[in-house]
């Protein structure tokens, strides 16, 4: 992917426009499309003033990897962003999707951003609502023009930006293959879903997670509780190898086992660490993994 691309994307993502990212750095709107085109280069101080307003280093702005792993190279998308001035209760509702990712940042607008690689019509055919009353942000995505729910899950990645010095609660319920968590420090996250994989990286708090499906749930980094909540299901936890952690095995039913590179051993938690691991519901089995491969 070249540098223009790359600044397209990171610029989309961040749901600014070209006459606005031109004003930040002092260049003229021009200036940034020629940038976008790959008809100008700017200099080393436009890209540290660059860097600067998106907040990502020279290097991630020069290398292939953070747009990668962010996926902004998509054909169509549509961007909401909404003002935040106070720490606000967001409950969020996003139906069907393939993914998606939710990362806190150090900013003070809300970003929701639906990106496809096959459905041309995506600005038509969702519309995200955010109603803000009180202390209390209502983000619903709604499907229009017949879209179901099924197609929403096969050609929709949803991309949301909470800014992080006003974050309380957070819900959201969502309907996908895949949701990945990162960069959030909060009173909590309740999950209420039907998902097979769940990714945990530098979240801060406790997330609670509703869903009766098997699962496999990877912590990349551990820091508070995570809760499963289950009915008849058998899921994963992946977490690291140097983790302190102790577990909690609640309602009727429920069993807690252990595994390192995929072979049953005994227990290593740490009794009254201050991360937790815990099952609720009925009838069901979580299994703690790690792995010395790290």
């Amino acid at each position: 992917m070249t540098f223009a691309e790359k600044l397209k994307g990171i610029r989309k993502q961040s749901g600014m426009s070209q006459e606005q990212l031109a004003e930040k750095i002092g260049v003229s709107r021009q200036a940034v499309t020629k940038w976008e085109t790959s008809t100008g280069i700017p200099d080393i101080e436009n890209i540290m003033s660059i860097s600067d307003v998106f907040g990502i280093s020279i290097d991630e702005l020069l290398s292939n990897e953070k747009i990668s792993k962010e996926g902004t190279d998509f054909l169509f998308e549509s961007v909401t962003e909404y003002d935040i001035d106070k720490p606000k209760h967001y409950d969020m509702k996003f139906g069907g999707a393939s993914r998606l990712v939710i990362r806190g940042y150090d900013g003070e607008k809300l970003h929701v951003r639906l990106a496809s690689n096959t459905l041309s019509t995506l600005q038509n055919d969702f519309k995200v609502k955010i109603d803000d009353v009180n202390r209390r942000i209502d983000v619903d995505v709604v499907r229009k023009n017949g879209v179901t729910e099924a197609a929403a899950k096969e050609a929709v990645t949803i991309f949301v930006s909470l800014p992080s010095p006003y974050l309380g609660k957070i819900e959201a319920a969502i309907n996908a293959e895949t949701v990945e968590i990162g960069s959030l420090e909060c009173e909590s996250i309740e999950l209420d879903t039907k998902i097979r994989n769940l990714i945990l990286d530098g979240v801060i708090g406790t997330v609670e997670i509703n869903c009766n499906l098997d699962m496999d749930i990877v912590c990349r980094t551990l820091s508070g509780a995570v809760e499963v909540n289950q009915l008849s299901a058998t899921s994963k936890i992946s977490v690291p190898k140097d983790a302190a952690f102790t577990t909690l095995v609640k309602g009727i039913g429920t069993s807690i086992s252990y595994q390192r590179d995929g072979k049953p051993i005994e227990p290593f938690c740490t009794p009254n660490a201050d991360n937790i691991i815990e099952l609720n519901g009925m009838k069901s089995e979580l299994i703690v993994c790690t792995s010395e491969k790290e």
